[in-house]
């Protein structure tokens, strides 16, 4: 094996426990993510299967779940009332709902929930074709056009989040209804792009990804021979989209094919080595690289993810785990421009970059891979949901000004508030999927380590590796302990466990502690590491330094020259108006000032700690330029997570606060 292989398999027999395993053997409990668990059961899922029938009052309209129905019903009858509505790719906001509700229904079993599950799950049998091809749009949109714009036409994507809900639904529910007709559509793709050799490449990368799942769930290696295909011809012929839009000159958007850098096809991806060009792309297809790497021990493709992750979190990525800087093409632009108001930050896109950090902590147990799946959950995914779980931002900015945001041309994306819904739906049952999959981001269960990533309460029933369960109980992100304590299977009396506990890079000291004594363990890449047997009398206690922490960045970013961020644990705390006399952008922070945290605030914003910290306000000057220097006075700005903004009315917002003495 290679040396990135090394942390994670030497010496070791085995496979990694991951993926959906994980998330039927980890149960939530009380606490931070238990709100949001209990909230997507109750409230999201229901919400968004509403949203996909049309039935939100002033909602946009989804026809998602009608797309279906009148492909099912051409396919029968050889017509349809109606026509198809929506994006080209309306069929994954299905799928990607259906694979929440499966993660949902292994933590909360809901006979009523799995019976419409189910029901949709027929009727998306009943739109597939013969051959296994699926795709509503090409059935009943454009029934000539199958497999003739792979650079628009988001068939190969729509599969692909399918197929991953395909393998949920089956993990979770074991039932095999969704996977039977995901796997005769991976057959059709296998059979038209590799036994009948048709040219091309997605448009969208997602389908490596999920071909990768499948292929783990149903150990058929037809589907990683698929993956590795995907990814192995991208960029290979970088000018294939040019000829086959010059062969099938039918369109879709009109998309550029000389723009090489938005479809990720500049160059075979081995030799790529800067994140551009469409964010959630790159990422899904950074993804499947790395999954693949692990999976194959390739060193070189192990050796462009690293460098690919390593331009985005060094150059390409906000504070608050937000990737993507520029509205036109949804894309990174270049190396540390990383503008505030008009930062495009799609919630999908901090969704990939959680699901590539977490391969790539597959490749190589480094905390730093961690606190990145960490610093985009805690901060710009959570951000993009309302607290209430019914509304949802698509872009997540760092600034936002009422009568600019959303309004000015330039920033008309960039809204202030979040909409029930969109015409492109992408990121809301994105957010559940996540929300419901956490297990798999907090824990790593490896031949010879249990690995605690993410810090959620919960109990993680380890009886087959390590025999029994660990339970965690903790406050977290708003109080800084941990407690480990430990279940043995009944008729033993202890379990042993080598526990490796990740150590956040903003904790300055962190106190680790067994039974009340510091605990004998190595620190090694940001990693506690911890050997014995222990009893269910044992208890490990972590205490985080969670002093609040002033953050700076690199002088090359010309947006937050002057400026600094507040975070206190993983939380990014941002100023708004409503707290601030509805004026943030005459405040500054008083550099060296003092930093009060407040007591747990149960009864707001459904429960934070706010930041008071010194500072000065401005008076303003009403001419546009004046000779006269404003006048500052001391006084307290008020900060609130940044996950919670935008949820007490329209108000102004900012991220980065310039500071003076």
């Amino acid at each position: 094996m290679p040396p990135a292989f090394r942390t994670m398999y030497t010496d070791m027999e085995g496979e990694a426990m991951g993926d959906l395993r994980l998330v039927k053997d980890f149960q939530v409990g009380e606490g931070f993510f238990g709100r949001y668990e209990k909230l997507v059961q109750e409230v999201v899922l229901p919400y968004q299967e509403r949203a996909l029938n049309d039935q939100i009052e002033g909602a946009e309209k989804s026809h998602c779940i009608e797309n279906f129905r009148m492909a099912a019903e051409k396919l029968k009858t050889g017509h349809c009332d109606g026509e198809f509505y929506g994006m080209v790719f309306q069929d994954s906001d299905v799928a990607k709902w259906l694979e929440g509700a499966a993660y949902s229904l292994a933590q909360n079993p809901d006979e009523d929930l799995e019976k419409r599950c189910d029901e949709i799950i027929e009727l998306i049998g009943a739109a597939q074709q013969k051959d296994g091809y699926l795709n509503t749009y090409f059935t009943v949109k454009e029934p000539d056009k199958r497999w003739t714009n792979l650079h628009e036409a988001h068939e190969l994507y729509c599969a692909g989040h399918m197929i991953e809900a395909a393998v949920a639904y089956a993990e979770c529910t074991g039932k095999g209804r969704l996977l039977e007709i995901m796997c005769d559509m991976a057959d059709h793709i296998y059979r038209h792009f590799i036994e009948e050799g048709a040219e091309g490449y997605p448009g969208h990368p997602e389908i490596e990804l999920a071909l990768m799942r499948l292929y783990r769930s149903t150990k058929e290696e037809r589907y990683k021979e698929l993956a590795l295909h995907f990814i192995n011809v991208r960029g290979v012929d970088p000018d294939y989209y040019k000829k086959e839009m010059e062969k099938n000159p039918w369109r879709v958007w009109g998309n550029n094919p000389d723009d090489k850098e938005y479809a990720q096809n500049y160059a075979p991806v081995r030799q790529q080595d800067k994140a551009v060009g469409h964010a959630v792309r790159a990422v899904y297809l950074y993804t499947g690289m790395a999954d693949a790497a692990m999976e194959t021990g390739d060193t070189e493709l192990a050796n462009a993810c690293k460098t690919l992750w390593d331009n985005i979190t060094q150059h390409r990525m906000y504070v608050t785990g937000a990737i993507g800087s520029a509205y036109e093409g949804e894309a990174f632009t270049k190396d540390d421009h990383l503008p505030n108001d008009t930062a495009y930050a799609e919630t999908c896109a901090a969704i990939g970059l959680i699901f590539f950090s977490n391969k790539m902590l597959y490749l190589a147990h480094e905390g730093k891979y961690a606190d990145v799946v960490e610093r985009a959950l805690y901060n710009c995914v959570l951000a993009g949901m309302q607290l209430d779980g019914t509304k949802f931002f698509y872009v997540n900015p760092l600034e936002a000004l009422p009568g600019i945001s959303g309004e000015a041309q330039t920033h008309k994306h960039a809204l202030p508030v979040r909409p029930k819904w969109f015409a492109c739906a992408c990121c809301p049952p994105n957010v559940a999927r996540l929300l419901g999959s956490l297990a798999e981001y907090t824990w790593h269960v490896i031949p010879g380590t249990l690995f605690s990533n993410l810090f959620v309460a919960g109990t993680l029933d380890v009886s087959d590796r390590f025999g029994g369960r660990v339970v965690l109980k903790t406050d977290y992100p708003y109080d800084n302990k941990l407690e480990y304590r430990f279940v043995p299977q009944e008729g033993r009396e202890m379990m042993e466990v080598p526990l490796a506990i990740r150590i956040p890079a903003w904790s300055k000291e962190t106190k680790i502690c067994l039974n009340g004594k510091t605990a004998d363990c190595e620190i090694r890449d940001g990693y506690a590491y911890m050997r014995g047997a222990y009893t269910a009398e044992d208890v490990i206690t972590v205490e985080f330094d969670m002093a609040v922490r002033r953050v700076y960045t690199s002088n090359r970013v010309s947006a937050n020259t002057g400026r600094t961020a507040l975070q206190r644990g993983p939380l990014i705390y941002c100023a708004e108006g409503v707290d601030n006399e509805n004026d943030v952008l005459s405040l500054s922070l008083k550099r060296d000032g003092e930093v009060k945290v407040s007591e747990y605030l149960a009864d707001e914003l459904f429960g934070i700690k706010k930041l008071y910290a010194e500072g000065w306000r401005e008076t303003v000057n009403e001419e546009l330029y004046s000779f006269k220097r404003q006048e500052a006075k001391p006084c307290t700005i008020t900060f609130v997570p940044y996950y919670t903004w935008g949820n007490r009315g329209l108000n102004q917002m900012r991220v980065w606060i310039p500071e003076r003495d």
